[in-house]
C-alpha cells in the first residue's frame, strides 16, 4: 500500500523536528531549505491565488522559521509585482527571520500594523509552525479573532497558527485558513477524526508541499515499523483495481461470497450489501435472509443465490443450519440483521471463514451483549474485519472511549487482533502488521455518505474484495477509498442530496473505469 513514504507518512511535531535536524546536520543550510520551501509555496499560490485576482497580499509573520518562510514568500510575491505588506506579530525573532526582515525592508516592502492589512485580497499566515507549545492568549488571541472577522482568504503555511500539531485542538485561539499547505510530511493533528468537527473551519482545503526530504532521514527517525499512514486515494485505486483475471477463469475462481443479512425490519440492508458486493465483480454471491424476504431480495438481485433461512417471530434469521459455510471464500454478517439474530453471528464467527462483521453483527458481540466476545475470536485462524461507526466502536471497546481516537483504535486492534475500519469523515483502518498495530487514514470523503444504508454498501464491497483474494487490510482500505471517491464523484454530479445508497452502488463501476485508466 505504501507507494511513497514522504507522501503517505503521518508524523508528530517531535518526529518532524528530528527529521529536519538530520537534514541540517547533513549539510543543508537552514537558509537554503527556507528558500526552497518558500519558492514551492509561491508556485502553489500562483495556482490557487493568481496575481490578477489577488494583487494585494498581507503577510503575517511570527518569530520563528515559519515567519522566515513567510518573509521569503513576501519577497518573491513583491518581485512578481504584487502589492505586498508585512505585519510582524511577535516582538522578537530568530536570527534568520531577522535577516529576512531586514532584507524585506531594504527592498521596499512596507511593514505595517495589523489593521492596515484589512484591505488585502489575500493573507498569508506565517505566525506559528508545528512547534507551538503554549496557548495563544491575550492581545495575540484578540488579533487572531480580528483577522478571522475580516473574511479575507487566508493561506496557512504548514498549519494554521494556533492549532496543535499532534492533537488537532485549538490552543486558545487559531487562524481560520482557507487553504493549508502542509510542509514536507503530513502532520498528525491535521488528520484526526476526533478533532475534525472543530478544526475544519481552521484548516480549509489541505494540501502538502513536498520539499524532497531524503527517505533515509525519514526512516532513521521513524524506523521501518512506523504506525501512522495516509492513504493516497488515486494510487490506491490504480494499484489494486480492477483485480486481474486470467482469460480461462471460472466463476468459482473469482470469489464465492455469502451475505448473512436482513430482517423484516431492515430488508433494504440485504439488497444494499448485495449491490455493493456485485460492484466488485465477485464471481458468486449467495444471500442468506429470513424466509419471508426471499422473493423480495431475489427480485432485486436476480443473479444471486438467495437462501431462505428459518426466522424468529420478529422476522430475524433464526439459524444457518443446513448451510455449508466452508464452501465460501468470505462471509459478510450483520447488515440489517437485528439483535434477535445473535446466535447466527456466533455461527459465522465459529465457521473460521474470512469474515466481515457490520452493524448488528457488531452489536451482537459487544460487551453489553456478550462480555466474553474477545474470547470468541481467539480460536480463529482466518481474518475478521469490524466496520463500526463511532457509537458501535464505543460499545465494543468502552474502556477505550476516553482519549485520542487514533490511539484508541490501535489499542483495540491489539486487544482483538481484528482489522478494524472505523467509519467517519476521516475513516481509519487499523490492523496488526508484524504483531504491531498499523493505522491508515482515508483523507477524502463527503457528507453525502451520512445516509442510512451507505455502510451496507461498503460492507458488501469489502466482502466482495475479500472473497476475491485481497487481504483483510487491503480489502478494507481499497473498499473505503473506492466507496468515498465514488460518493465524491456522484456528489459533484448531482449535489450531496443526490447520493443515496442505491445510486451510489450503481455509480461504483462507472466511477471506477476512468479513475483507474
Amino acid at each position: 500500500m505504501i507507494s511513497s513514504i514522504s507522501s503517505q507518512v503521518i508524523v508528530t511535531a517531535s518526529q518532524m523536528q528530528a527529521i529536519e535536524s538530520l537534514i541540517f546536520q547533513s549539510g543543508m543550510p537552514v537558509a537554503a531549505l527556507m528558500e526552497k520551501v518558500a519558492l514551492k509555496i509561491v508556485q502553489q499560490m500562483d495556482q490557487l491565488y493568481p496575481a490578477h485576482k489577488f494583487p494585494k497580499v498581507g503577510i503575517l509573520v511570527g518569530s520563528g522559521h515559519n515567519g522566515g518562510d513567510a518573509l521569503v514568500v513576501a519577497r518573491e510575491l513583491y518581485h512578481q509585482g504584487r502589492q505586498v505588506k508585512v505585519c510582524s506579530m511577535m516582538p522578537k525573532a530568530k536570527p534568520l527571520t531577522r535577516v529576512h526582515t531586514c532584507h524585506a525592508k531594504a527592498i521596499g516592502i512596507p511593514f505595517v500594523s495589523l489593521t492596515d492589512l484589512q484591505d488585502c485580497d489575500l493573507l498569508v499566515d506565517g505566525i506559528f509552525g508545528f512547534g507551538l507549545e503554549r496557548d495563544v492568549d491575550g492581545d495575540l488571541a484578540l488579533s487572531f479573532n480580528l483577522i478571522n472577522s475580516w473574511q479575507i482568504p487566508i493561506l496557512a503555511i504548514d498549519l494554521p497558527s494556533g492549532l496543535n500539531c499532534d492533537r488537532g485542538h485549538v490552543m486558545g485561539a487559531a487562524i481560520c485558513a482557507t487553504h493549508t499547505l502542509c510542509l514536507g510530511l503530513w502532520k498528525r493533528g491535521l488528520l484526526i477524526e476526533q478533532a475534525l468537527p472543530y478544526i475544519l473551519p481552521y484548516i480549509g482545503i489541505l494540501e502538502r508541499i513536498d520539499f524532497d526530504i531524503p527517505e533515509q532521514f525519514i526512516m532513521e527517525v521513524l524506523g521501518d515499523r512506523h504506525p501512522l499512514w495516509r492513504v493516497d486515494p488515486h494510487t490506491c485505486l490504480r494499484q489494486y483495481l480492477p483485480i486481474p483475471r486470467p482469460i480461462a477463469v471460472h466463476k468459482y475462481n473469482l470469489g464465492y461470497l455469502l451475505l448473512v443479512v436482513g430482517s423484516q425490519r431492515y430488508a433494504g440492508a440485504a439488497i444494499l450489501a448485495a449491490l455493493g458486493a456485485k460492484a466488485t465483480g465477485v464471481g458468486m454471491l449467495s444471500i442468506a435472509v429470513p424466509s419471508s424476504l426471499k422473493l423480495l431480495v431475489l427480485a432485486q438481485v436476480p443473479d444471486a443465490l438467495v437462501i431462505d433461512c428459518p426466522e424468529t417471530d420478529s422476522g430475524a434469521i433464526y439459524s444457518l443450519a443446513g448451510l455449508d459455510l466452508q464452501k465460501y471464500q468470505a462471509i459478510v454478517c450483520g447488515c440489517g440483521l437485528s439483535l434477535n439474530a445473535s446466535s447466527v453471528v456466533k455461527q459465522a464467527i465459529d465457521s473460521d471463514i474470512p469474515l466481515v462483521l457490520d452493524a448488528d453483527g457488531l452489536n451482537a458481540i459487544s460487551p453489553l451483549a456478550d462480555p466474553n466476545f474477545i474470547h470468541q475470536l481467539q480460536g480463529r485462524t482466518n481474518p475478521i474485519i469490524f466496520t463500526p461507526h463511532g457509537g458501535e466502536f464505543n460499545r465494543l471497546f468502552p474502556e477505550l472511549m476516553a482519549g485520542d481516537r487514533l490511539d484508541a483504535l490501535m489499542a483495540a486492534v491489539e486487544l482483538c487482533h481484528a482489522t478494524i475500519l472505523l467509519k467517519g469523515a476521516r475513516t481509519m483502518i487499523s490492523f496488526l502488521q508484524d504483531q504491531k498495530p498499523v493505522l491508515w487514514v482515508n483523507p477524502e470523503s463527503t457528507p453525502a455518505l451520512a445516509r442510512g444504508g451507505s455502510g451496507d454498501v461498503l460492507a458488501g464491497m469489502i466482502g466482495g474484495l475479500l472473497a476475491q483474494g485481497l487481504s483483510a487490510s487491503d480489502s478494507a482500505i481499497v473498499a473505503t477509498v473506492w466507496h468515498s471517491q465514488a460518493a465524491i464523484s456522484l456528489a459533484n454530479q448531482r449535489s450531496i442530496m443526490g447520493v443515496d445508497p442505491v445510486s451510489l452502488a450503481h455509480h461504483l463501476l462507472p466511477f471506477l473505469l476512468p479513475a483507474v485508466s
